[in-house]
């Protein structure tokens, strides 16, 4: 028993070790420091755009109006949801693509599985020094948003506001979590640096972009709207196979929870039919129904990070090192 728990504090003092040095490391980067001022740039650019249409969204609704700061955009600008949902993947990229076959070409993965450490925890210690790193980028940047909108607006947030920009914030820090998760695994898989980095922005264009269009056309297939009578009988399968081929994406899987939680007024996130729109209330969910809409999005790219770390975990400890 003395054995193993002498390995057991040895084990956790080289996780808590190199957990150091790679934070040490990320927050000291050129890198990550250029990558850092560029989401900040559009995050405020965003800020701006919103405080600009912040008095026309007010005119059409009245509530919650600190929430529009996040949502809201004007002047061609995006909002800063819509930005983080597109770019906020390159901040998990940046600090993953690199992390096991850059220490390779450098040569100091051997040095680091000679010291004495267990071999895990050289994965394990980078991914939790990036969701670190992402989590003090997320907040910061969505407290500062929040703390220029009210110098801005003069706008006092409420406490559900407050509640939901949280909750929105860590529904970003596992977004984002995720793409490090993905990144580490093609680190792991791929020799190269470069390989690794291209293979999976090309996953990002991927899920960004083209998902949406593979998925259109895969429904469009299978229930044709192309005449009036498909289109009679066709439409509501047509759109469901799409929205569901669409969750499919953690793009678009984050970007309906987000707007589900900064936008009371989303009362529904499936097909709504005429039928079930009768007699209904207009109204705001309060922030308990809104988890209960977007819980199955939070459990699934939860279980979307934890399953890329697990098989890039997985593939580095089957990986012969020393001969490398």
């Amino acid at each position: 028993m003395a054995v193993k728990s002498e390995r057991s504090s040895a084990g956790r003092a080289g996780l808590k070790a190199l957990y150091h040095k790679e934070l040490a490391d990320h927050l000291s980067s050129r890198r990550f420091f250029i990558i850092l001022l560029l989401i900040y740039i559009t995050s405020f650019a965003s800020l701006y755009g919103a405080m600009s249409g912040i008095s026309e969204a007010a005119q059409s609704d009245s509530h919650y109006l600190f929430l529009k700061l996040y949502t809201t955009s004007s002047n061609s600008i995006p909002s800063f949801a819509s930005f983080i949902a597109l770019l906020g993947p390159f901040i998990g990229m940046t600090l993953g693509f690199d992390a096991i076959n850059g220490e390779r070409m450098g040569g100091t993965l051997n040095r680091l599985v000679a010291q004495p450490i267990y071999r895990d925890a050289i994965i394990i210690g980078k991914f939790l020094a990036g969701s670190t790193v992402i989590a003090i980028t997320v907040f910061s940047m969505g407290i500062a948003v929040g703390a220029l909108g009210m110098l801005g607006t003069g706008l006092v947030p409420q406490l559900e506001e407050v509640l939901r920009i949280v909750i929105f914030l860590m529904f970003t820090c596992i977004y984002i979590s995720f793409w490090l998760g993905v990144s580490i695994l093609f680190s792991v898989i791929c020799r190269h640096s470069a390989t690794s980095a291209m293979s999976v922005i090309a996953l990002w264009i991927f899920f960004s972009i083209f998902m949406s269009l593979i998925a259109s056309i895969i429904a469009n297939a299978v229930f044709p709207i192309s005449t009036d009578v498909e289109a009679l009988f066709n439409s509501y399968n047509n759109y469901t196979w799409e929205l569901n081929l669409n969750r499919l994406s953690p793009y678009y899987l984050y970007s309906e929870a987000v707007s589900t939680i900064l936008s009371p007024t989303v009362r529904s996130i499936n097909v709504v039919t005429v039928s079930q729109l009768e007699g209904a209330v207009s109204g705001y969910l309060s922030l308990g129904q809104s988890l209960l809409l977007v819980w199955p999005h939070l459990t699934g790219l939860a279980a979307l990070m934890l399953a890329s770390f697990a098989i890039s975990y997985v593939g580095f400890m089957r990986q012969e090192i020393r001969s490398s």
